[in-house]
């Protein structure tokens, strides 16, 4: 079972944590962020500047990475097919299986660790938000881009709209390119497999995930390499704010107990307030039921047994003197 641990310390807080709280709470913060998504659409032609302006600062910085893994994926099947594939499942599927993993076998860093993924995820809905921004296989085709999605879409169940089921494209927002998320959840992955991975299998899949997720995002045209490093970046800021949000949900949860414990009191205490309030005097039913035995002896229900009154200790002199004085006064009547 999930182990307790003390407030503050990104453990559980001294609470048990169950899976039917755990689940519906990460189900409800995956929906907000997918139906923030799509609410962030944005403007098309603002996306579109967007994208063409990062890719000036990438050719300004010699960073233009998209172009030739894109190319190699288009030209060679062999290797676009598994990457789109990669693209389209294992952002999914990978990520929650890290949470059970983490849930049932380091459940003490479980409430860190899901804290700093929920913080990261919301921080990059507000990219999404401030920044719409078109991705490489949306731009025309001067930009030499090609959608490998779309090229390869007949060996999966994808279509022509980034990885969504086919016909299912409007469900999702195709200019939420920055940051790329798909590389901050697999770098939460990497972190969480060699932080807590005794094997290594695990070392080496924690380094090699976040680094194929990165080739992959840029080969298929999803992402450029800035939304990558955005990605990263959201996953830092994400990281410094673990702390204080435990700490305030910790305050929020001490909050809402207070009132609920004062609203609950116990049956018997309910129960005895009742009956003094009606006949003036204390009822039976708020005083304790239970009994004393003892020495074959037991009390009725609320007796009190009366403790001997202790003699205040004597100085030893005084006492030596006064048994002197016995001892005397004695042996005078013995005369």
């Amino acid at each position: 079972m999930p182990q307790r641990d003390t407030p503050g310390t990104g453990g559980t807080g001294g609470l048990r944590l169950r899976w039917w709280t755990e689940l519906p709470l990460i189900l409800v913060v995956y929906a907000l962020y997918s139906a923030g998504r799509l609410l962030a659409r944005g403007d098309v032609s603002t996306a579109v500047d967007h994208g063409v302006g990062i890719l000036r600062v990438e050719k300004f910085l010699r960073l233009n990475a998209e172009s030739p893994l894109n190319r190699l994926f288009t030209e060679h099947a062999w290797i676009g097919v598994p990457a789109d594939f990669w693209y389209a499942s294992l952002h999914y599927v990978v990520t929650p299986l890290i949470l059970v993993w983490v849930f049932r076998s380091h459940a003490v860093q479980f409430r860190a660790a899901r804290a700093w993924l929920m913080s990261s995820t919301l921080i990059g809905l507000v990219g999404f938000t401030l920044l719409p921004t078109c991705p490489p296989r949306l731009l025309s085709a001067g930009h030499g881009f090609v959608d490998t999605m779309a090229q390869y879409s007949d060996y999966g169940w994808w279509g022509g709209e980034a990885s969504a089921p086919r016909g299912l494209g409007g469900m999702t927002n195709q200019y939420a390119a920055m940051p790329s998320l798909h590389v901050g959840w697999a770098l939460w992955c990497g972190v969480m497999l060699w932080r807590h991975g005794r094997s290594p299998l695990a070392k080496v899949a924690a380094v090699g995930y976040p680094l194929i997720t990165t080739i992959v995002v840029m080969g298929t045209a999803n992402h450029y390499f800035l939304d990558a490093v955005a990605g990263a970046v959201v996953m830092g800021v994400g990281l410094l704010l673990v702390q204080p949000v435990l700490r305030l949900a910790d305050r929020v949860k001490a909050r809402v107990r207070l009132p609920l414990a004062v609203a609950r009191p116990s049956a018997g205490v309910v129960a005895g307030s009742n009956a003094a309030s009606v006949t003036g005097s204390p009822s039976a039913s708020s005083v304790p039921e239970s009994s004393i035995v003892s020495a074959e002896c037991q009390t009725s229900t609320g007796e009190r047994i009366p403790r001997p009154r202790e003699r205040p200790a004597e100085p030893r002199a005084e006492s030596s003197a006064r048994s002197a004085d016995a001892g005397d006064s004695a042996a005078t009547a013995s005369r």
